[in-house]
């Protein structure tokens, strides 16, 4: 999910985060993801983090799986973020690798399991996303941490990389929770044995990424790819990954004003409004 901001991004909009989560909630989402990349949650202090994680607990919590995304840069940070999400009654936490520096495969083992240990009993998924965060959790790696921590339960793959996704499904151990973070293939997804996905053009589109996944699960294949293919253009329009002025202004566009963004992330211009209204209008979203 998006973070709403007031305006210029200088405060967390608070009165907006638990409307978004129960809107969220009452469109179809199974689970809400706080503090993610397309929630701008790298550019959120580590006291915002726990206040925006606690409010949409608070919100939706006993309806729906809440996942807090609770990555930092450092161990300690990380601990400290992933500790105050079980606090908060928050279901389980995904922990993006460590990023900026380059680390070798021994150091991302002994950060993960130093938390895993941390917060013992408490759900782990690891997030591989190496566009951003530099650093991937390749196959061997994933398996191993899994073996070897009961409370590492799945990984959030965004690698944009469907061997690497299907080679995680197929050498994880049985009930780990292989979760897919790319739309543009969620139907392929799903039907290679992810078992949830994790969208950032649902905060826009959620009535289409919801209806795709029930018809898959219900085996009408051909009325599931109409609905990827509604989902791909989505990801077009809506800049995909790329801004996250964009979703919010689709989302205001659609009836919920999710607020502004953080800077130096930027707003739209007059003219990159009018082009994503004339697009949502053609694909029937308004």
């Amino acid at each position: 999910m998006v973070t709403p901001f007031t305006r210029g991004g200088e405060y967390v909009d608070f009165d907006k985060v638990g409307p978004l989560a129960e809107m969220l909630q009452k469109q179809g989402a199974g689970g809400l993801f706080p503090c993610g990349t397309t929630g701008e949650g790298l550019l959120l202090s580590a006291e915002e983090r726990k206040e925006v994680v606690a409010e949409v607990v608070a919100a939706v919590g006993k309806k729906l799986q809440v996942i807090a995304h609770t990555g930092a840069i450092d161990t300690a940070t990380t601990i400290e973020l992933t500790a105050q999400a079980a606090d908060a009654g928050a279901h389980a936490a995904a922990i993006v690798a460590p990023f900026y520096y380059g680390y070798d495969a021994a150091s991302l083992k002994n950060y993960y399991a130093s938390i895993a240990k941390a917060v013992p009993g408490f759900p782990i998924l690891l997030y591989n996303i190496p566009g951003c965060a530099k650093n991937v959790l390749d196959v061997e790696l994933v398996v191993a941490l899994a073996e070897k921590h009961d409370n590492i339960v799945g990984i959030k793959d965004s690698s944009g990389d469907m061997v690497h996704l299907s080679r995680l499904i197929a050498a994880t151990p049985k009930g780990f929770n292989v979760i897919n973070g790319v739309d543009e293939y969620g139907y392929q997804a799903f039907l290679a044995g992810t078992t949830a996905a994790v969208s950032g053009t649902s905060n826009v589109v959620l009535d289409i990424y919801r209806k795709l996944f029930d018809q898959v699960q219900h085996g009408n294949l051909k009325q599931a790819w109409k609905l990827q293919e509604k989902l791909l253009d989505a990801c077009r329009y809506l800049e995909y990954g790329r801004k996250a002025a964009v979703f919010k202004e689709a989302m205001r566009l659609r009836g919920f004003d999710p607020g502004f963004v953080r800077p130096p992330q930027c707003e739209l211009t007059a003219a990159e409004k009018k082009k994503l209204k004339a697009a949502m209008k053609t694909a029937g979203l308004i």
